[in-house]
């Protein structure tokens, strides 16, 4: 009934394994992958024809995580999964990114590909698994594709790369000191592709090693998909790129002079206005079969390729007049806003962020419901990217996969520098609000981030700036590398290359090729481009930081206090009653974890004093001779009972009220009257004995002793 095919490699400290010819049949390619006991099938369809009017490539790729892989069931009301969540997202574009320019150019029918997590062992994470099925998948399915692909995950600890290092391994690298990186490649036989990465202040070589360590590695799974492939692989799709020569000639001939001269204007928005006049004289000057040519976006966009990637490589002229190595002019500022906790907004040429950060306690912290548990996380960086900073109309709506995923980019950045949680016990949020782009605004965010952090106070151990660095490589092997690429030069380039830092060294590298991969000269050249960029842009950042540092007096205050495990219960109380006592009477916001660190935060810092005293007085224990101001809460014969720690109880002996015989205590106290006792023992019952008399009623200090006679 099955026609199964199973190939199977060790793969690091595990058995890799590839499936294909007994699920989902019907589809052009599926593949089941297994890594460990974590399983994943992908199913690519591909359309036979293309969409008239069709001008672009719509491929689609879908990663989605099963909860029942992993043993559990949907958090939420309706108790399914729903809406993607942030990390189905980013695998999503970490997939997409290196198989779409391996399609055969020209290639325009729709493809979509899917992604399902059927199993996850809690130790090998499900997205390297993901791209591998993928992969193999497309291999498979007779698409246009010239691949395959392989992906893998490289750690860096105690100074050796890693393989697949485990989720729990990667999972915080804040909390894991001797874990340095977690770098994602993914790449042909030939050439690396894409890199997704996070680091504590890499070395340039240190990361390159780390690029290069992962490109060795994947070769292995990329001769078994092409073993699977000879046995299981569907006819090729007879697919012929159309001949564009013609009309390419056509609209060179009626339209290079002005558009050459367009591409000549330095200001932004006079340049886009005289290329969108460019294009459509161009049109004009076209016959009707020649307009309805769904190949003519191809050839115009491939006339405004070859204007600009011409000048670059041949006389080192850049659209907006500057060098290959030149950033932008820079412009940053702290402090714009009266009643946030931080601000700041950065300028770099037509670019500009305004990025605002507000400190949470926390109850602020964001509770993630993910595939291998429920975790906490105390920073957040969502980033925003309206029409208007682009100067166009369009939807406004929730945040698309890009925002997602330039946000992420930012945040894998800045991580490396933030203070610990027992250092500085805050929420952080940052929200980047793209107000002007033309080029790089995550690379933008990453500085306007760390300039606002400042601005509000947080101790950051360095400040971090980011570059995107670009690449045009012609046929002849020429290339140049740019520095602080514009949007028409990522556009109309081979390469989007981020790299985010501190002086000491790489907190983030994302890499995207548009070509079939690049050399590791290539990649060497610009890390070491991209490093000057980083250190000019730090020393104009430096120059704005002058008025920074001050703290918010609209930011709450937290403070944190330990206390005994054991004492944890008698802080909240039955139902919660004492913590909301407490929370009530002191006006105090307290967190209390599993370890016995409680936050207590309030703007008033009376409010925290409060609440302090009231958790101490729960959790301290009473020491003997020490003197304590009480209450009087029973008057019996032979003494009288004293409130004096928290709700702890004791007696004071008639005897011990004043230095002199007393009929009766009632004759000198009174229910509800303060007084100061001294803490004498516990008797052999555990019972506290009180002393009044050896303290100064009036000042709460202990009386001298008189001298034995």
């Amino acid at each position: 009934m099955f026609n199964e095919v199973k190939k199977s490699i060790q793969w690091g400290d595990d058995t890799l394994t590839l499936e294909t010819g007994k699920i989902a049949r019907q589809a052009d390619g599926s593949v089941v992958a297994t890594y460990g006991e974590t399983t994943v099938m992908a199913n690519v369809t591909f359309a036979r024809e293309q969409r008239e009017g069709q001008d672009f490539f719509p491929l689609t790729v879908h990663y989605n995580e099963k909860y029942y892989a992993a043993g559990k069931v949907p958090g939420g009301f309706f108790k399914r999964e729903a809406r993607p969540t942030e990390k189905e997202t980013l695998t999503s574009r970490l997939i997409d990114r290196p198989i779409r320019p391996l399609f055969i150019e020209g290639f325009k029918n729709e493809v979509l590909v899917i992604c399902t997590v059927l199993s996850h062992d809690l130790v090998h994470d499900p997205d390297i698994v993901a791209m591998i099925a993928a992969s193999a998948a497309l291999t498979l399915s007779g698409a246009p594709f010239m691949g395959p692909i392989a992906g893998c995950r490289v750690g860096f600890e105690n100074g050796e790369y890693v393989l697949n290092p485990t989720v729990e391994n990667m999972e915080n690298l804040r909390n894991n000191p001797e874990q340095r990186l977690d770098l994602v490649v993914a790449g042909t036989r030939e050439a690396v592709m894409m890199v997704e990465s996070e680091a504590y202040e890499l070395s340039e070589a240190e990361m390159l090693g780390a690029v290069t360590f992962a490109h060795g590695q994947l070769q292995p799974v990329i001769d078994m998909i092409i073993s699977l492939a000879e046995e299981a692989a569907s006819e090729p799709f007879e697919f012929t790129p159309p001949d564009i020569s013609d009309l390419l000639g056509t609209v060179k001939a009626v339209g290079d002079g002005q558009m050459r001269d367009a591409y000549a204007i330095l200001d932004k928005q006079e340049r886009v206005a005289a290329v969108g006049a460019a294009r459509a004289a161009i049109k004009e000057r076209l016959t009707d079969e020649q307009l309805q040519d769904p190949n003519l976006g191809t050839a115009l966009k491939k006339l405004e390729s070859s204007i600009l990637r011409g000048d670059v490589v041949k006389n080192g002229r850049r659209i907006d007049g500057r060098k290959t190595d030149e950033v932008r002019q820079i412009a940053c500022e702290t402090g714009l806003l009266p009643r946030t906790h931080g601000s700041a907004l950065f300028t770099r040429g037509e670019t500009q962020g305004l990025i605002v950060t507000t400190l949470g306690t926390g109850d602020d912290e964001q509770i993630v419901d993910a595939l291998h548990g429920n975790f906490r996380s105390n920073f957040l960086l969502h980033y925003n990217f309206p029409p208007y900073s682009v100067g166009e109309v369009g939807r406004v709506g929730p945040p698309g996969r890009r925002e997602i995923g330039h946000g992420k980019l930012a945040w894998r950045a800045l991580q490396a520098v933030l203070p610990s949680a027992t250092d500085f016990p805050y929420t952080i949020r940052l929200v980047s609000e793209i107000t002007e782009s033309n080029g790089s605004s995550s690379m933008a965010t990453v500085c306007g981030s760390s300039l606002s952090m400042m601005d509000a106070g947080v101790p950051v151990k360095a400040a971090v700036a980011g570059v995107a660095m670009g690449l045009v490589l012609e046929r002849d092997g020429s290339y140049a590398v740019l520095t602080d690429i514009l949007g028409d030069e990522d556009h109309l380039g081979d390469m989007d290359f981020k790299v985010a830092g501190t002086e000491n060294g790489i907190t983030s590298l994302q890499m995207d090729i548009k070509v079939a991969g690049i050399t590791p000269e290539i990649m060497e050249k610009a890390l070491d481009q991209a490093k000057a960029g980083r250190m000019h842009i730090l020393g104009e950042m430096n120059k704005a930081l002058s008025s920074a540092g001050e703290f918010s007096i609209h930011a709450p205050r937290i403070e944190t206090m330990s206390i005994p495990t054991d004492k944890i219960r008698e802080v909240i109380g039955s139902g919660g009653k004492v913590i909301r006592e407490i929370v009530e009477v002191s006006g105090a916001k307290v967190d209390i974890n599993d370890d016995g660190v409680i936050k207590i935060a309030s703007p008033d810092g009376e409010a925290i004093k409060k609440a302090h005293e009231m958790i101490h007085a729960i959790v301290a224990e009473p020491e003997e001779g020490k003197v304590y101001k009480g209450r009087v809460v029973k008057i019996v014969d032979f003494g009288a009972f004293v409130n004096f720690f928290g709700k702890r109880d004791g007696l004071v002996h008639v005897s011990q009220i004043e230095n002199r015989r007393l009929g009766h205590p009632s004759d000198v106290l009174k229910e509800g009257q303060s007084v100061y006792v001294k803490l004498l023992g516990f008797d052999d019952r555990g019972k506290v004995r009180l002393a009044m008399k050896m303290v100064d009623q009036e000042t709460g200090k202990e009386l001298a002793r008189e001298p034995a006679n």
